[in-house]
């Protein structure tokens, strides 16, 4: 207002010709701010278009033709974005490993440990909440009362092919935190498995033999073990701080490791549109009807949604507005790209790098914190999937006409916290762990099948809240060290750079350089 009362006195008081100047000039101001707005929020914006395109191109394709899609013919819509999601995967391992090290190497020890205390605090309150929010809500709507469960088993659901025990998933989750090998850590993790008794040994069985009766064997299963890698990366980086001068070689290599990983990831988010919009009209192809939605698993999906939603733009901006005791609405906007992103790829761990990229640059969160505190709220920071499985187990017990009893209630909300912390930060991980919940109040892990044809969906919006979680428990943290973080006379490179531009010691044509997409 006070600067339209000033420009409104000074045209009053300037002659006719310069008052036409500065009308001219007023729209041309407009026109540069409006670009620079579109400019700075580009790949936001290409995002949104991108989930929306994937949309009407997988309702486009659906109503082409009358039958269903092949697998081969989903595979050719999805491949750009196969490619995509394999491309930002392929960054997740030199990522983490390199942020972890240099985010602990490059700070001292005492300092370290305020941080992650700070952080498993912040998880620890928030997944605990989820929990709680995601029980209350499925017990006082009820959305399994009345449910028919009629819906066919998928053959191809991998959950329910193996048998196991809470006490065994729990146990392999300790073991990958240590594995044997680094190498076979990136491409495998550890997995109990359990063999079923040949008919010999049933006739000879005296009792009735349950999961705990049958042979144990093991098996490394396909996949990284994040786990053990950000264990070893935080042992490797405290090592690496205790040396001083003799570990600053190696601090400065896995600095420029880092450096070079988010540049990287700067030239691969801008594909994030093109393969967004692929992957989201392939998951639209593969969707048996949309009148699952509105359906019999209506009032489930809509119940996982309510607390989602609660949980994401409510509770948690609510612990950020406590905490730093400012509105989260800029930092909220400000992680748009990351947020639009994690919808399109259901997956935490391929979102990590633009999270951090977010973070860092539109939000200004010290890369010593963001570094730390993101790779390990990805791991094991999933309050969306904490919440989902709260209420399908509920869910799953309600349509089989199950009631549950307190003990059983506080069993499961034990068993989702813990279950959330072992999912993977991959698509629809949390099918997986949700048959520990089941196996937590005797379901059958079969009973998976009945929230399977909603799960593609849903597995979306909960991790756009899993990495939502991550982003405000940054900033909290980032809040609560900043003071410590400033006395620190060691400033690893790529942050020494970064301050150096805020102050202006680096030329405008070096920051264009290396921030610019190729």
């Amino acid at each position: 207002m006070n600067q339209h009362r000033n420009l409104s006195r000074n045209l009053q008081n300037e002659p006719i010709a310069a008052r036409e100047g500065l009308i001219d000039r007023m729209p041309k101001q407009c026109k540069q701010r409006t670009l620079k707005c579109l400019r700075t929020n580009l790949l936001t914006i290409l995002t949104l278009f991108g989930v929306l395109a994937g949309i009407v191109l997988g309702i486009i394709l659906r109503a082409s033709r009358d039958d269903k899609w092949t697998q081969r013919e989903i595979m050719y819509v999805t491949f750009v974005g196969d490619i995509f999601l394999q491309m930002l995967k392929c960054l997740i391992l030199p990522l983490i490993t390199a942020s972890i090290i240099t985010a602990i190497g490059g700070i001292d020890l005492s300092l370290s440990g305020r941080i992650g205390g700070r952080a498993v605090g912040y998880y620890m309150a928030t997944t605990v909440s989820a929990v709680i929010l995601g029980m209350v809500l499925c017990v006082v709507i009820q959305p399994g009362s009345g449910v028919i469960a009629e819906t066919e088993d998928d053959e191809e659901d991998k959950s329910s092919g193996r048998n196991f025990t809470t006490v065994d998933t729990l146990m392999d989750l300790v073991r990958n935190m240590f594995p044997p090998n680094l190498i076979q850590a990136c491409i495998q993790q550890y997995q109990t498995v359990l063999l079923p008794p040949s008919k010999s040994q049933l006739e000879k069985a005296t009792k009735n033999l349950t999961l705990y009766d049958w042979k144990i064997s093991h098996k490394f299963e396909n996949g990284m073990n994040i786990m053990g890698l950000v264990v070893f990366s935080v042992v490797f980086g405290i090592t690496i701080s205790k040396m001083g001068k003799n570990g600053e070689p190696l601090l400065k290599f896995f600095t420029a490791l880092g450096a070079a990983m988010m540049i990287i990831t700067n030239w691969v988010i801008w594909i994030s549109p093109l393969g967004v919009a692929f992957l989201i009209a392939g998951k639209m192809l593969e969707m048996e009807t949309f009148g699952v939605l509105v359906g019999q698993l209506g009032m489930y999906f809509m119940t996982v949604l309510l607390g989602l939603f609660i949980h994401g733009f409510i509770v948690t901006p609510f612990y950020f507005t406590i905490a730093t005791r400012t509105l989260p609405f800029r930092f909220i906007a400000n992680m748009a790209e990351a947020l639009v992103t994690a919808f399109g790829t259901a997956s935490s761990n391929a979102t990590l790098p633009l999270s951090m990229k977010c973070l860092e640059e539109k939000n200004n969160i010290d890369p010593r914190v963001s570094r730390f505190v993101m790779p390990i709220g990805a791991t094991i920071n999933m309050d969306g999937t904490a919440l989902y499985e709260a209420v399908a187990a509920i869910f799953i017990s309600q349509v089989r006409g199950r009631v549950l009893t307190l003990g059983q209630l506080i069993a499961i909300s034990i068993t989702s916290t813990a279950a959330s912390i072992g999912a993977a930060g991959i698509p629809q991980a949390g099918l997986v762990t949700m048959v520990m919940v089941l196996d937590t109040v005797g379901l059958p892990s079969e009973d998976v099948t009945l929230i399977i044809a909603v799960d593609w969906l849903l597995d979306r919006f909960r991790t756009t809240i899993n990495v939502l979680g991550d982003s405000l428990g940054a900033g909290i943290v980032n809040h609560f060290s900043k003071s410590e973080l400033n006395l620190l006379p060691n400033v690893p490179l790529a942050d020494a750079e970064r301050q150096e531009t805020q102050t202006g010691k680096l030329s405008s044509e070096e920051v264009e350089w290396n921030t610019t997409p190729m």
